[in-house]
């Protein structure tokens, strides 16, 4: 009954090791870790064979390709039964593996997935990020039910966190689990995905320590735009049915596309999220009102520093109606 923990790593050298360790030390320890070297440029090699553990296993990607990417070449070299996974600045709690090993002994096969909590540091729970700032994540109240509508509720938010969960490896029909087109939200796309294919129990007690730095992927919010529109266009049956899901991802894009200045392209968005659900006028009326406050005061305080270009081609490309409406 091994369990294979993939750990994806690009150049983190400095936290590497302390996310190894969290996981070599628990208390079940019949497992394989699986160390996907990004393409980095620091000799992450050294660092992983330098641990004298035969159940650490390094393997090397010549070329970055991202975390979603990372994750499918794990796959490819995983043996267990169970697939958990870990990051490379996080740490694991004491116990993790026999907790969710223990829930999976009292649930039916029918359920693919055990997921617990997470304390995050640097981040509160209204979103703001910086230091001393600390959440649960995510909130216990919006916790999955076994008996609801478990692909609706992952389509309004993404309650599995990676390295919060552990599955069963048959959970899922392919190899590959990610999207590797996408830099940002992969892991919520996978979640959507995996929906379709099993029943996910989320337990609230926390199983990781996690950390949010300035080259965290949630600090990215452009590449997370780009993630949020490939899941729009890759779930249109399941979002054609489930129309006030939709809305909030339109509301989303549309609301990123004004703040980087692309108005137009913001009403397209914003017009589709409300045919979708009418009654989100209220909610976003409030919104922009709000955005537009903010817009005039910082144009007041520096209408001499021009605005920097960070709406991308690549966004564009990504960013038509016609393709998720």
């Amino acid at each position: 009954m091994t369990i294979s923990v993939i750990l994806p790593t690009y150049n983190r050298g400095a936290t590497l090791l302390a996310a190894i360790n969290s996981v070599i030390t628990q208390s079940y320890s019949d497992l394989e870790l699986i160390v996907v070297d990004d393409g980095s440029t620091e000799d992450v090699e050294s660092i992983v064979c330098g641990i004298s553990d035969s159940r650490v296993k390094y393997v090397k990607r010549q070329q970055n390709g991202g975390a979603a990417a990372a994750r499918n070449t794990g796959l490819e070299h995983a043996s267990g039964d169970y697939i958990a996974f870990q990051d490379s600045d996080d740490l694991w709690l004491p116990g993790k593996l026999q907790k969710q090993l223990a829930l999976f002994s009292t649930m039916p096969s029918h359920i693919g997935v055990v997921v617990g909590a997470k304390i995050l540091y640097g981040r509160d729970d209204d979103w703001n990020f910086g230091p001393g700032r600390v959440a649960y994540a995510p909130r216990p109240e919006g916790r999955l039910r076994l008996d609801e509508d478990q692909l609706g509720h992952l389509l309004t938010e993404n309650r599995i966190s990676l390295q919060n969960a552990l599955f069963r490896k048959s959970c899922f029909p392919t190899v590959k689990w990610f999207d590797s087109c996408a830099r940002a939200n992969e892991d919520w796309g996978f979640a959507i995905q995996l929906a379709k294919f099993t029943t996910i129990y989320e337990d609230i007690e926390p199983v990781v320590l996690g950390f949010i730095s300035q080259d965290s992927i949630s600090m990215n919010r452009r590449k997370q735009m780009i993630g949020l529109m490939r899941i729009l266009r890759h779930n249109r049956e399941a979002l054609s049915v489930r129309r006030k899901q939709r809305s909030v991802m339109l509301m989303d894009v549309g609301s990123y596309l004004f703040n980087v200045g692309k108005r137009r392209s913001a009403m397209t968005f914003l017009l589709a999220a409300l045919i979708d659900h009418p009654s989100h006028i209220g909610l976003m009326s409030w919104a922009f009102v709000r955005k537009i406050f903010r817009h005039r005061h910082r144009t007041v305080l520096k209408a001499s520093t021009p605005a920097p270009n960070v709406y991308s081609s690549e966004l564009v490309a990504h960013a038509k109606i016609k393709t998720v409406y």
